[in-house]
């Protein structure tokens, strides 16, 4: 058991107090009926003298977050979901008794407030308590800081604590959910259907990362969280759903920075009778409703970057976008040995499974490109070793129908004519069995079940994944991952 502080100690025999006086510390229900923000946006523009002549009542309930006592009447403020409100108690209103009972209160304690409104003479909208109810006490005081707590690393192992104490915490946990709404009812009014589909799976397909592994104990079978919802959406195409999309967790077995936590929210979207040039348009279509609707604006200040989601945005092939940067033109080149030496003389190290043409490329893209592209930008144009389930470039085999967005030097979504040949798509997935062999971690392995709905026909499609916690990094202005997530992976505290 850890030593308690003397703040500590103090409350918990005013804990005793209360319950002395029959009351639980920990509170009942409590029906609230109104909320501060409302309250205060009601009577702002209401003149102090106007308030003489009202009898306007309200209800709420919050924690208290200040505390200004002065003999037998005294002011406080309470926070609820939506902000803080003042009120005024006086013991001419709520009789000795209740008043003595506040007396015991604490900043940081829960508590129920129903009086008249009224305005001070410095124009502050306040609530005159005539009736107060105790409902928890807190145990353990707030942060002494005004503005919460200031070590990150707490901030978000502590998040109910941050929560309290800081607004820009609370704006942002807020808006993410209104986001994803704007998503779901974007592509709701498009005819997409939202499905669910399966968390755990036998086999690494959609994407190249390393897995979560857990156990199935009755089937006495190793199984993985899934690093993408890929194949079972496509499977749905199959069946005839054509429109569908998932939000869901993913989970990738990898390390953690202000852009990557091994748990996270993605969203994959599916569309027969599409292709590329239709997922770009739903994507740039969805990211200015998103700013228009939810947000108001059009320009974001996103990782250290003004960015203007207005306009047409950028399209471009990798290969130019290289040879923009280097004068090097691969899609010139033809030769291995030539693309290996290139890499030689750019001091990029290869893996042997990436001494191929397309991984070659890609290197070259993350050392002279990615971080370059800051507006909104359609990469488009991958190599096919890097791309295993995506339709070739009907006019040069050695490409792949892809594109990412990049925002601010990162990538936010990936999209794809997909595949749907499967005698195409068997060779592709045995082609990754082949670099898994030469120690790559991250390649899928062949699910024979995917390659049988193929033979069934599937129509053809655009499909494209985003990571929804870098899309509400945008939205809500925010440089890392955690700022966006509730509950963060952290390390275990020493």
């Amino acid at each position: 058991m850890r030593e308690l502080g003397e703040q500590e100690l103090v409350r918990r025999e005013k804990s005793e107090k209360i319950r002395e006086l029959g009351l639980d510390p920990f509170g009942q229900r409590y029906d609230r009926e109104d909320f501060a923000k409302d309250i205060k946006e009601k009577y702002e523009n209401v003149e102090h003298d106007e308030f003489e002549n009202m009898t306007d009542t309200a209800k709420v309930a919050g924690r208290i977050m200040f505390i200004r006592k002065m003999g037998k009447a005294s002011f406080f403020t309470i926070k609820d979901k939506t902000g803080t409100i003042q009120v005024y108690i006086s013991v001419n209103d709520v009789n000795e008794d209740v008043y003595n009972l506040f007396k015991t209160a604490d900043i940081g304690d829960i508590v129920g407030v129903y009086g008249k409104i009224m305005k001070t003479k410095t124009g502050e909208v306040t609530i005159k308590c005539l009736e107060y109810t105790h409902l928890v006490k807190a145990l353990r005081p707030l942060p002494e800081k005004f503005h919460g707590l200031t070590d990150k690393e707490e901030r978000y192992r502590r998040r109910y604590v941050d929560l309290i104490m800081n607004e820009d915490s609370k704006k942002v946990a807020f808006m993410r959910p209104k986001i994803i709404r704007c998503i779901q009812n974007f592509l709701d009014s498009r005819g997409f259907v939202e499905v669910e589909t399966p968390i755990l799976t036998t086999l690494l397909t959609g994407a190249s990362a390393r897995p979560f592994t857990t156990h199935h104990n009755a089937q006495d079978l190793d199984m993985h969280l899934r690093i993408a919802l890929e194949l079972n959406l496509k499977r749905l195409l199959v069946g005839g759903m054509e429109s569908v999309y998932e939000i869901g967790r993913t989970f990738r077995n990898e390390g953690m920075d202000p852009q990557h936590n091994p748990e996270f929210t993605m969203m994959e979207v599916y569309q027969a009778y599409s292709d590329l040039d239709g997922m770009m348009d739903l994507t740039e279509n969805m990211y200015k409703t998103i700013a228009n609707d939810v947000c108001g604006k059009m320009t974001f200040r996103y990782l250290g970057h003004d960015i203007d989601l207005s306009g047409e945005w950028k399209r471009v092939s990798m290969t130019d976008a290289i040879k923009d940067k280097t004068g090097i033109d691969f899609k010139s080149i033809t030769d291995v040995e030539e693309c290996i030496k290139l890499a030689e003389e750019h001091k990029i190290e290869l893996e042997e499974h990436e001494k191929q043409y397309g991984h070659i490329i890609n290197k070259f893209f993350e050392k002279y490109v990615e971080e370059t592209l800051i507006e909104p930008t359609f990469l488009y144009g991958h190599p096919i070793e890097i791309s295993p389930l995506t339709k070739k470039d009907p006019e040069d085999g050695r490409f792949t129908q892809r594109f990412e967005l990049f925002i601010s030097g990162h990538e936010c979504a990936n999209a794809y004519t997909e595949l749907n040949d499967p005698i195409d798509q068997l060779e592709r997935f045995e082609a990754q069995l082949k670099e898994k062999d030469l120690g790559n971690e991250e390649a899928n392995d062949i699910d024979m079940d995917f390659i049988e709905a193929l033979e069934y026909g599937m129509p053809p499609a655009g499909g494209i994944g985003y990571g929804i916690d870098r899309l509400v990094m945008l939205f809500t202005e925010q440089e890392s991952i955690r700022d966006v997530l509730l509950f963060p992976t952290m390390k275990e505290r020493k």
